[in-house]
């Protein structure tokens, strides 16, 4: 028997939220039902097969705060509380002595600590007999409201069951603030994680990036569990400078193990064997002013005049 789960979405990258969900269930294995998406609400509900699948689904999830079991919804607080006492039977017993508190999440809105109060209150026909816990409760209660901008009154109520949360917590890990080897162009730490899901970087895959720079990529898939390696033309960027580089990076991270090795390569001139032997490419092409193309030798392979300035190898 399926159940409804509530997804909670950070209302960022609106555009990759629903497929990363996809490319984790397709990753998980899992069934995956949208029951409600809108890009203008950070509130999903979705058709799991149980709560093991729901675990699965948000546990490596970048663009979701959580993912809650779904007691009841409504447009109003008493549609909301007609609705949960009709689901009671189904759900109430299994947890009636577990420690417990209340969360309320009012999306583009908020309430004083006394209206907090008033509406944590109104379900006190809940029964709970378990300990109210601040920290580290058994269960986690969700009440959450889905206001449009500037509007009081919620067009959507929610009450739910935590779950499990996401791995939010893994772009502070990875910050570019406190890396220890950037360029101009270094990927921030959420996009690159977002970008190894979608890709479905995952352990025992293989992962390339052909415009590898400081690496931000192979990281993200390397947290995920990938091999990875990586390329780039301008050597610079794969021999790095003052004793830091790529390999430095992943030693800071612990993901050494993961990174097979960086070499200097034009992509259109790619010394890689022909075949699938790659899992995945995540890659940045250069653009714009601050990386401009450049190309090491030509199409019919006679190659290029080398061009020096100052003395020193230049790119023209």
């Amino acid at each position: 028997m399926s159940v409804d789960y509530l997804v909670r979405f950070v209302q960022v990258h609106e555009t990759f939220r629903k497929p990363e969900l996809e490319a984790l269930a397709f990753l998980a294995k899992i069934s995956l039902e949208f029951i409600y998406y809108s890009e203008c609400s950070p509130f999903c509900i979705v058709r799991l097969r149980d709560e093991e699948a729901a675990r699965a689904l948000l546990s490596r999830s970048i663009l979701s705060k959580g993912i809650y079991e779904l007691w009841a919804r409504g447009s109003t607080y008493d549609e909301l509380h007609s609705n949960l006492k009709a689901a009671k039977s189904a759900h109430w017993p299994r947890y009636a002595s577990s420690s417990f508190r209340f969360d309320i999440d009012v999306y583009q809105g908020s309430h004083s600590a006394s209206k907090q109060k008033n509406i944590i209150e109104s379900f006190n026909y809940l029964g709970f007999e378990g300990p109210i816990l601040m920290k580290q409760p058994d269960q986690i209660y969700g009440i959450f409201e889905d206001c449009d901008w500037s509007c009081p009154t919620p067009k959507q109520i929610y009450f739910g069951r935590w779950i499990v949360g996401s791995q939010r917590d893994a772009i502070n890990t990875y910050s570019l603030k406190s890396r220890q080897y950037l360029s101009t162009t270094s990927m921030d730490s959420e996009l690159s994680l977002i970008t190894a899901n979608l890709t479905l970087a995952a352990p025992g895959k293989l992962f390339y990036d052909p415009f590898v720079g400081t690496g931000s990529f192979l990281i993200a898939s390397s947290h995920f569990g990938a091999v990875t390696m990586g390329s780039d033309i301008d050597g610079r960027a794969v021999r790095g400078k003052q004793g830091r580089n790529i390999v430095t990076n992943f030693q800071q991270y612990g993901l050494l193990e993961k990174y097979l090795d960086g070499f200097i390569s034009d992509l259109i001139h790619s010394p890689l064997k022909s075949g699938r032997i790659l899992d995945g490419i995540m890659c940045d092409p250069p653009y714009g002013v601050r990386e401009g193309l450049k190309i090491l030798g030509t199409r019919d392979g006679s190659g290029k005049e080398a061009v020096f300035i100052n003395g020193e190898p230049s790119h023209m």
